[in-house]
């Protein structure tokens, strides 16, 4: 069983959501898909044992077989080629890695080398049960403008057999996407502001659109307006947990504390929500 975490917006405690749940659910695996900033480790204090680089694949044009015939920059949609003068130049930050350039050379001019642009930090956390779980976070090198390579590979570890979360980026741009695409399910953590329910609409429109279904967790519930209700009723959308804004919770978050290991109303409510999860995962 899949399950992403993810927001409209940062700042909503998406992090925390998810980095509770994996805590408290059976057979757990975390993955922090939020490659730019990943914080999980934060909270979880994971025993990281294995780093792996994530690479992407760059052309690499042959002069001496080139015929400048200018192919390869006009099939490649992000304009990572083109013919000046009496070369080809590669904008290696542009490149996607698709291979298109090279598929489409008619001298066969064209090889890759690998280009390192983050990498993934694997190892196990201990849930609140006491046993462990397996965790892994991808980590974008600074001033990388292309993650969604490194989100897709630190899905590749997904263990089937277990209840996995993703803790997705915020907003709902390409990197949310590549989260999204192949889960079983999808909860959108926001507040009860104006700027949460705009936020919370596109994030809906991005799930319908991969038809992946949802559920909200409305954090600092007791503050704000009731429109993120009115909304979720008006759409069918299942209200899975509020979160009331407490002083105290915040200061445990602000030390790096799991909100379960800091009460037990919170954790017998994350365990809750896990049952709400499977049950509506199965529907």
């Amino acid at each position: 069983m899949i399950i992403a975490i993810a927001s409209g917006k940062g700042g909503t405690g998406k992090t925390t959501i998810a980095t509770n749940l994996a805590l408290v659910s059976p057979a757990a695996q975390y993955l922090d898909c939020d490659v730019e900033e990943p914080n999980g480790h934060l909270f979880l204090k994971p025993e990281i044992d294995q780093k792996t680089d994530v690479t992407l694949p760059i052309p690499q044009i042959d002069a001496a077989t080139c015929s400048l015939c200018g192919t390869c920059a006009t099939a490649c949609e992000f304009n990572a080629l083109a013919v000046i003068s009496e070369k080809v130049m590669v904008f290696a930050d542009l490149c996607h890695g698709c291979g298109t350039c090279m598929f489409v050379c008619p001298e066969n001019a064209i090889t890759e080398t690998s280009k390192v642009i983050g990498k993934l930090e694997n190892g196990s956390a201990e849930s609140v049960s006491g046993g462990r779980f397996a965790f892994t976070h991808g980590v974008s090198n600074i001033g990388n403008p292309l993650t969604p390579p490194i989100i897709k590979k630190a899905k590749q570890l997904i263990k089937n057999d277990h209840f996995v979360i993703l803790d997705s980026p915020p907003g709902t741009s390409c990197p949310m996407v590549q989260t999204l695409i192949g889960t079983d399910y999808c909860v959108f953590v926001t507040e009860p502001t104006p700027f949460g329910l705009n936020d919370l609409e596109l994030a809906v429109g991005v799930a319908r659109q991969l038809e992946i279904r949802c559920g909200i967790i409305i954090n600092r519930s007791d503050s704000g307006d009731k429109e993120i209700i009115n909304y979720c009723q008006r759409e069918n959308i299942p209200i899975l947990l509020e979160i009331p804004f407490d002083r105290d919770l915040a200061f445990a978050y602000s030390k790096g504390e799991a909100a379960v290991t800091h009460s037990a109303a919170l954790r017998t409510s994350f365990e809750d929500l896990h049952a709400k999860i499977v049950a509506e995962v199965k529907k």
